[in-house]
């Protein structure tokens, strides 16, 4: 219980969570944005392609399970989830490539928030801090400053983990639409134990491979850590 009550976990935690729910929330408008263009309607029909957050959040793996995963490792690692965006396949000309397209949409837009924070941090708050005020520095531009950190962070982690080759993570499904047919189909009938396999990656560290390298290459991209 200490761990819950110590104020530099909570302070984390507080920095995080503005940075998580934009990221999950634009990354499920964005499949099912991208979707929509292609013909499929299926997430505007059900009200998924909305900002409002609380519509895409899954309780236990927005919120359980990050937290259960961020104690239990000591804040060293986070896994969670939103709600997917429902698409339909059969809706679109290509469907194959409509998954492709519609899958990869995700991580581009994590990609990009992350380069929109750098941006706000490069461009507009580490220069604002020479000029202001210790006052406003401290109470505004400093908390503004963490939350864009971990804003560049946390969509580069998100993109990064969701680009695993597995389905039903977006990787999985982007290779599956490259694959010749074929093999897209006997590829795809891993999904099912799709989590299963990626648990078994993150536990056996063997995911940080693939992870690591495209994490490193973005935040050295964006100039941050």
């Amino acid at each position: 219980m200490e761990s819950f009550l110590n104020p530099d976990v909570l302070r984390r935690l507080l920095i995080s969570a503005p940075a998580i729910l934009v990221a999950i929330t634009f990354h499920e408008v964005a499949h099912g944005f991208v979707a929509n263009k292609l013909g499929d309607p299926t997430a505007k029909f059900v009200g998924r392609l909305t900002l409002n957050p609380l519509v895409h959040i899954d309780p236990f793996g927005t919120i359980i399970l990050p937290l259960l995963m961020y104690f239990m490792t000591n804040g060293q690692f986070v896994f969670g989830y939103a709600k997917p965006v429902p698409i339909n396949p059969m809706n679109f000309q290509n469907p194959r490539k409509g998954m492709a397209l519609s899958a990869v949409a995700g991580p581009v837009m994590n990609i990009a928030l992350a380069l929109i924070s750098a941006i706000v941090l490069k461009l507009l708050l580490v220069p604002l801090s020479t000029v202001m005020p210790a006052e406003v520095n401290e109470t505004i531009l400093k908390p503004l400053y963490l939350i864009a950190t971990a804003s560049v962070v946390i969509n580069v982690v998100l993109a990064s983990f969701n680009m695993i080759p597995i389905p039903p993570l977006d990787g999985g499904r982007v290779l599956t639409g490259l694959l010749p047919q074929k093999q897209a189909m006997s590829f795809s009938r891993i999904e099912p134990f799709g989590f299963i396999i990626v648990l078994v990656l993150i536990y056996t560290g063997m995911a940080n491979l693939f992870i690591m390298p495209l994490i490193r290459f973005f935040l050295q991209l964006f100039q941050v850590y």
